[in-house]
């Protein structure tokens, strides 16, 4: 599992949906969520998880993509097994996991100390705790 430290900065609902914008550090991200403590509040500081299987990568620019949480990550280490790659990231002062086959770390030729993106669905954050 990944974890994130970020703070609320924004909360929309309607009905039963909510978006919940943070910033960790200067990068914003997002989450989609159909249920919500009712005490959480803007500036409230939180860890988010994401599991490693939904990281994906992304080297260049991200602009046509819908997904919201891209995050400027260098690749930290790199770990080819059999079928998959485990690939570890620095994203500001915290290490994030992806989790990600052979065949596409080889495709796309990632080397230790390349800058990526590390992408995450807003579907899959959640918050795991309150600070």
């Amino acid at each position: 599992m990944n974890y994130i430290k970020a703070v609320i900065s924004k909360i929309d609902t309607v009905d039963n949906l909510n978006v919940v914008s943070f910033k960790a550090g200067s990068v914003s991200l997002k989450m989609m969520s159909l249920e919500l403590d009712e005490s959480l509040k803007i500036g409230t500081k939180v860890v988010l998880a994401a599991k490693s299987t939904n990281i994906s990568l992304l080297k260049g620019s991200g602009e046509g993509l819908s997904i919201s949480n891209q995050l400027p990550c260098a690749i930290k280490s790199l770990d080819l097994g059999e079928l998959l790659c485990r690939v570890r990231l620095r994203f500001l002062d915290m290490e994030l996991e992806s989790l990600i086959t052979k065949d596409s770390a080889l495709r796309m030729k990632l080397e230790v100390g390349e800058a990526v993106f590390a992408l995450i669905k807003s579907s899959e954050l959640s918050i795991i705790e309150v600070l």
